[in-house]
Order: structure tokens, then sequence, then C-alpha cells
């Protein structure tokens, strides 16, 4: 397998595996501060509890977004191969070509939906390992 396909794949494994290595050290980070922070958090403590907050917002925002969109284009790419196979059979794409396209589109979706959560928590990540706790 290679190509723009096997390429993507790749791309989300990478980002898959950047997301799953920067995600444990921020929540670490978080949830030390909360619990030093106690029942009265200082304002530079209740600043990063609202920033979590509205950033995962944003994040799941832009996903939802991006998703939709890429979704919908896909959604026209293969409504318009199936319609190019039910008239013209004998040139058009075939059975594992359509279902290399199905798998194309779900792949071009996940993508778009993991790019602005990986963006945010990779980000996070390099912001608060230069944070101190305290």
């Amino acid at each position: 397998m290679s190509g723009p396909s096997s390429r993507r794949n790749r791309s989300l494994a990478r980002q898959g595996t950047a997301l799953a290595m920067a995600v444990p050290p921020v929540v670490a980070h978080r949830v030390a501060r909360m619990a030093l922070a106690g029942p009265s958090p200082s304002q530079r403590d209740r600043r990063e509890f609202g920033r979590m907050v509205a950033e995962k917002q944003w994040a799941f925002f832009q996903s939802w977004a991006a998703m939709g969109l890429q979704a919908f284009t896909a959604q026209q790419a293969l409504a318009a191969s199936m319609a190019r196979l039910w008239w013209t059979p004998w040139t058009a794409a075939t059975g594992p070509a359509l279902a290399r396209q199905w798998q194309d589109a779900a792949a071009g979706v996940l993508g778009k939906g993991l790019a602005p959560v990986h963006r945010a928590a990779v980000a996070n990540a390099r912001r608060l390992a230069r944070t101190p706790l305290a």
C-alpha cells in the first residue's frame, strides 16, 4: 500500500501517538494543580482552570465543524462515484475502488476531527511542561 491513503494513515497514526503522549502529562499537571489549590484556588489557578474549559470547548467545536465539512465533501464525492457507476458501469469505479474511496473518506473525516484536538493537547503539553505547579 502506497500513495495518498498510506501517507494519510501514517499521519493519523503519528497524530494519535502524539496525542496519546501529550494528554497524560497535561492531565497530571492539572490534577496536581487542583489538588494543591484546595478549596480556595488562587487567581492564577482559576485562570488556568477557566482556560482548560474554554480551550476544550473550542477544540471540540473546531473538530466537529471540520469533520462535518469533510463528511459533506466526502459524501458528494462518493455520490458522484456511485452515479458514474450507475450510468457507465463498464468504465466507472469498480467495487474495490469504491470501497477504497469509502475508507479514504472515513480516514479524511477522522483526520480533520483529530487535528484541532491534537493541536490543543500538544500545545498544552509544551506550555505546562514549562509552567511550575506552585
